[in-house]
């Protein structure tokens, strides 16, 4: 008996979105997701999260280890009424014993969303390339679009009085990281002025800067880079990130010794970008290394608002891919088939 596939998900989706880079969507889109993600929060406080994503899976790859990326797309799965999937690369033969396609393919039959956190881009995109099902970018070497989303929210949240998002100034002071290039992208669509502050040699490459430039005709955002930590003057929000990262071991000692201690973040930083000024960071944080404990700790920051924001943007993406592609069953057919299995049970 030949049937077709019983995936809870229409293998020929016309609308299916992957969420690779807060650059394929529009601002609008982005501001939808936002909103989305202010109704779900709101819900959870209450306890009264409706169940959107009731019977689903997220098949959650990861490459690379994580405590928010995990902890938020399982939690957010499950608050949801759906489920969270971890496959490390001992659990699966991605691009080994079994390809790229191959591998989107599968997942794509046995699960709604696949999320990915890997060492490339070319995976996360290879895999949207090959899957039935949206495929969301937990992280890779060039982007980190779901703690983006939870970082726009947070700044929503700790507006300065008066003023707006696409009012805001943003400095991120480090090294040109993934989380770098995501907050440019999408600070610059949304109008904002951004500021990457670092040493020459680890500011954002042209290609990024080229990016958030065509954003600025658009939005009328501003862009800055510079190696002059004085341009934390009068910014909302100082962002900071790690020095390095898995793969930069070697170069460890160099990156430290260039960024220490100038582009730390430090109460006296803090003070300079002015009273109203609020702390981000995307964590884990090498406290005394890009920040102090005394900022991170401090009234001013609001790491761990941050931290919570990434299940509340992964409950909204959750949502927000897979809602148009829901299959409401009658209760005609729910009762048809419970009838019919039942009848087969109480024979055997």
């Amino acid at each position: 008996m030949k049937m077709p596939s019983a995936s809870a998900t229409d293998l020929n989706k016309p609308e299916l979105k992957h969420f690779l880079k807060t650059q394929d969507y529009t601002r609008q889109q982005l501001a939808d997701i936002l909103e989305l993600m202010g109704m779900l929060k709101e819900a959870r406080k209450a306890n009264a999260v409706p169940q959107l994503f009731k019977g689903k899976s997220v098949g959650m790859i990861f490459e690379q280890p994580s405590t928010r990326t995990r902890i938020s797309f399982e939690t957010a799965a499950t608050i949801l009424g759906g489920h969270g999937l971890f496959l490390s690369p001992k659990d699966i033969h991605l691009g080994a014993k079994e390809s790229l396609a191959d591998t989107g393919r599968v997942i794509s039959r046995m699960c709604d969303v696949i999320m990915a956190r890997v060492d490339d881009h070319k995976t996360v995109a290879g895999l949207a390339e090959h899957s039935t099902v949206p495929v969301i970018n937990g992280l890779c070497d060039w982007l980190h679009p779901t703690q983006i989303m939870a970082d726009l929210f947070t700044m929503m949240e700790h507006l300065p009085e008066g003023k707006k998002l696409e009012d805001l100034t943003v400095a991120f002071v480090g090294d040109a990281t993934n989380v770098c290039s995501s907050l440019m992208f999408a600070c610059t669509k949304f109008g904002m002025h951004f500021k990457h502050i670092g040493p020459e040699k680890y500011q954002a490459p042209q290609m990024w800067q080229d990016i958030a430039l065509e954003n600025i005709e658009t939005s009328g955002g501003k862009l800055t880079v510079t190696d002059n930590v004085d341009e934390v003057e009068g910014c909302d929000i100082l962002i900071a990130d790690s020095f390095y990262w898995f793969g930069q071991e070697a170069e460890k000692e160099e990156r430290l010794t260039t960024f220490m201690p100038k582009y730390v973040v430090t109460e006296e930083m803090m003070a300079k970008a002015g009273e109203n000024s609020v702390f981000m960071h995307c964590l884990p944080a090498n406290d005394q290394r890009e920040c102090t404990r005394e900022v991170m700790d401090g009234p001013r920051s609001v790491i761990f608002d941050e931290a919570e924001n990434r299940l509340t943007a992964q409950m909204a993406l959750l949502v927000y891919l897979t809602h148009k592609h829901i299959q409401k069953p009658s209760e005609e057919t729910v009762a048809f088939h419970k009838d019919r299995i039942e009848g087969l049970l109480s024979r055997i």
